[in-house]
């Protein structure tokens, strides 16, 4: 039973919210659009027989198309406008990410600030556009290749009217996506990008989970084992909050300065270093490169034709094999401190703090302060690895031992509650607002009335 004070607060938060139509018409907006999203996904692509395709789908599920349609809420299998999702999207950003870092002159622009950021989210677009034109070009090309029997193509029309049917709304739903988060994160509720990844991944929840209950009622699975799942569910879920919300806080001291008669400065902060500073980008990329030889095997298959060490290669790094979890699990470390090097600069931070005469207590401004942020956040990147491997290999291990269509795990579930985590976040600080406001109000009020 909750306490009389929980009660109370939970009382006061309900009163806050009913009050808050700022919040309400951002949520209403962010629902709206995410129906939008998943009404998208059952628009099909001009020119496929869907059968057809449903049957291809099924041959190819176990490559690198069944991680990007689980990531696309299924858009992918159905073969719909929205097939590619907001996945190119990403790899641009990641793309102009890596440049940034590699070019000065990008570098030189993000300094710039404002205008400068604009224009990197423009040359975002620009790539954007490249890339998905040339993946849906790509998927047009496989799929006439593709059967799946003697003469059963999914492609009903001809080469050239599907291909340029297929790239122009491929890239369209790609774009309108892209915009449509850019819209949720401006008037809705959270980061419209991961808001939309999230969407798809648990829209389908429920058929894994009837999945999974299905084996138990045929005996495939006993009601021990169904159990076992929930319960590795709770502690990975709980392991993913802790580690995501776990830092490493920095003592950061700055100097007093005198001018005139006043004394300003001489107040200590933090600098917070996150255990997971990579996020879930190193299991999307390991999964990315291992599942390539399977697909590549898969497609090749399908046209009749292939190299017999791709054959051999595939068998290698099939799901639950010795040698695709150790590449895994070392493409996964290796993402872990590649992708957190670029998105945290130690000597950039150590010159950032100099300048503003910012200091870490018994560590020297400068070259001393660089080494000692590499030092720490190299063993806190040793932790935050050796989490995304646990989090990533425990899937693949109840999926190749048991036959678990435990679909809602890894790296999926490293999305879900990490965007539930930053949204429920956001709510907060509206709520936050809206009682600051209520407050300066009733000040307002007051001293007018005095």
């Amino acid at each position: 039973m909750p306490s009389a004070a929980e009660q109370l607060a939970a009382n006061i938060n309900l009163g806050v919210f009913a009050k808050a139509t700022e919040l309400k018409k951002r949520l209403w907006f962010t629902l709206g659009a995410l129906v939008i999203y998943r009404l998208g996904t059952y628009i099909p692509l001009p020119g496929i027989d869907a059968r057809i395709l449903q049957d291809i789908f099924q041959q190819n599920a176990g490559g690198i198309l069944g991680m990007f349609d689980m990531l696309a809420g299924g858009a992918l299998s159905r073969m719909t406008i929205f097939a590619l999702n907001i996945m190119p999207y990403i790899s641009s950003s990641i793309i102009m990410q890596l440049l940034t870092t590699a070019s000065s002159t990008l570098e030189a622009l993000k300094k710039e600030g404002e205008i400068g950021r604009k224009k990197i989210n423009q040359y975002t677009r620009y790539l954007t556009v490249l890339i998905a034109a040339l993946q849906a070009y790509g998927i047009a090309v496989g799929l006439e290749g593709m059967t799946a029997g003697v003469d059963s193509s999914a492609v009903v029309w001809g080469t050239f009217e599907f291909r340029f049917a297929a790239v122009v709304t491929l890239v369209g739903g790609t774009m309108f996506l892209m915009w449509l988060g850019e819209q949720i994160t401006a008037r809705g509720i959270g980061n419209g990008i991961s808001l939309i990844i999230f969407a798809g991944i648990v829209a389908n929840l429920p058929h894994a989970l009837a999945a999974t209950l299905e084996l138990g009622r045929t005996g495939a699975l006993s009601v021990l084992v169904i159990f076992g799942l929930l319960v590795i569910a709770v502690l990975v879920v709980m392991l993913i909050v802790l580690v995501e919300r776990a830092q490493r806080r920095i003592l950061v001291q700055y100097p007093k300065r005198q001018q005139g008669a006043r004394v300003y400065g001489g107040e200590s902060t933090h600098l917070p270093l996150k255990v997971n500073a990579a996020g879930v980008i190193p299991p999307i990329f390991a999964s990315s490169i291992l599942l390539l030889p399977i697909t590549a095997a898969s497609f090749s298959a399908g046209a009749g034709s292939g190299p017999e060490w791709l054959t051999t290669l595939t068998v290698l790094l099939g799901h639950g094999q010795p040698l695709y979890l150790g590449l895994y699990t070392a493409l996964i470390a290796f993402f872990a401190f590649f992708y957190t090097a670029v998105v945290f600069n130690p000597t950039e931070t150590a010159e950032n703090l100099k300048k503003y005469g910012g200091f870490i207590l018994g560590i020297r401004p400068g070259r001393n302060t660089a080494d000692y942020l590499d030092y720490v956040l190299t063993r806190l990147t040793v932790v935050g690895a050796l989490y995304l491997i646990v989090l990533s290999v425990l899937p693949e291990l109840l999926i190749s031992h048991w036959a678990v269509p435990f679909y809602f795990g890894g790296t999926s579930l490293l999305i879900v509650v990490t965007v539930t985590m930053d949204t429920v976040a956001q709510i907060q600080s509206h709520l936050l607002a809206h009682q600051y406001e209520g407050l300066i109000k009733k000040a307002k009020l007051r001293g007018k009335r005095v």
